[in-house]
């Protein structure tokens, strides 16, 4: 298995695996193990993809050339996430918060999420591979990562606390969910 940037002929196999693990298509039986919640268009993914770099991926790969995603990051700037609603409210709220005893600064904090991995290599290091490379990505444009993560999402929670060692600076709601607002330096990397 490889980790590295995606290219755009990856974007068919990560829509997949968002399909086969987002939160209006999981199926029940996977449910309990984590899910995701962002919808992507095509045309966001390749920005995110060719412009921001933002996309690690953790891929198979076969004698034909032919690579398998089994798993995916997202990263980016505020800048990119601000036209989804829950993102936009990120923004709006992160200045409120502190980071190891310093306010926030939209500046110097990017984006990361979704993550996922296929449960055929969960429990295998995949997980901090992947996430520690995003991390690396971005850590000569910003000094500090932020994510959410939906309290329901147990699995979600134990594995940004535990293996990537990120820490919860706080609480907030968006809708009817409630979130912890998680962060790392990128130097951590």
């Amino acid at each position: 298995m490889e980790v590295r940037l995606a290219r755009l002929e990856d974007m068919d196999g990560i829509k997949a695996l968002l399909r086969k693990y987002h939160r209006d298509t999981i199926s029940d039986e996977d449910r309990p193990d984590g899910f995701v919640t962002t919808a992507i268009t095509d045309e966001q993914l390749a920005e995110l993809i060719e412009k921001e770099k933002g996309v690690t991926i953790i891929a198979e790969q076969f004698d034909d050339g032919h690579d398998r995603v089994l798993g995916f990051c997202f990263a980016a700037p505020w800048e990119f996430w601000s036209v989804w609603p829950l993102f936009q409210h990120m923004i709006d709220i992160i200045p409120n918060y502190e980071f190891e005893g310093k306010k926030l600064v939209l500046g110097e904090t990017y984006q990361y999420g979704p993550m996922c991995v296929d449960k055929s290599i969960r429990g295998t290091g995949a997980f901090e591979k992947l996430f520690f490379a995003s991390l690396r990505q971005f850590s000569d444009r910003f000094p500090i990562m932020l994510t959410f993560v939906n309290q329901i999402n147990k699995r979600s929670e134990n594995a940004h606390t535990n293996k990537a060692h990120m820490e919860t600076i706080g609480t907030f709601d968006f809708g009817d969910n409630h979130y912890f607002l998680m962060g790392i330096r990128t130097d951590r990397g």
